[in-house]
């Protein structure tokens, strides 16, 4: 027998289990019941970003950033598609690291964008700069 999967809501931050044999695309939140999956990037906070982290079975992958940075604006788009590729395999997220500062010093973001990737609550890969959808999706192929 398969077990549950357990994912964390986008919208209210509810951990939710969702049984395997049930698509995630279709998966709807016991609290909220909003989808589990919006395939766009979700803005984290310390508070939701540790809710991710540590509750989802997901990996994922998260974008330190800030508002006057001009890569960080080219990144955008480039991750909004990615999210819709390639969700519900990885959960894509922006923190910004204006208002989440000490989120930002506890990953030692010396410089944005730094996309880094999380499996089991782990940091798995980093790599800072922005980059083209293709080259992302290759990085993520290579560490996955």
């Amino acid at each position: 027998m398969v077990q549950p999967r357990q994912i964390v809501c986008p919208t209210c931050s509810a951990v939710n289990r969702l049984q395997a044999e049930k698509p995630l695309l279709q998966g709807r939140c016991g609290r909220c019941k909003g989808g589990l999956f919006l395939r766009e990037p979700l803005n984290l906070t310390m508070e939701s970003f540790e809710r991710h982290l540590e509750n989802s079975e997901i990996p994922l992958l998260v974008d330190f950033w800030a508002s006057w940075c001009g890569p960080c604006k080219m990144m955008a788009p480039i991750l909004h598609q990615a999210a819709g590729k390639l969700e519900p395999l990885l959960r894509i997220a922006k923190v910004d690291t204006d208002a989440e500062q000490l989120l930002a010093a506890q990953y030692s973001i010396q410089s944005i964008p730094t996309l880094i990737l999380f499996k089991q609550g782990q940091e798995y890969g980093r790599r800072s700069g922005a980059m083209t959808l293709s080259a992302l999706l290759e990085w993520l192929q290579k560490s996955m």
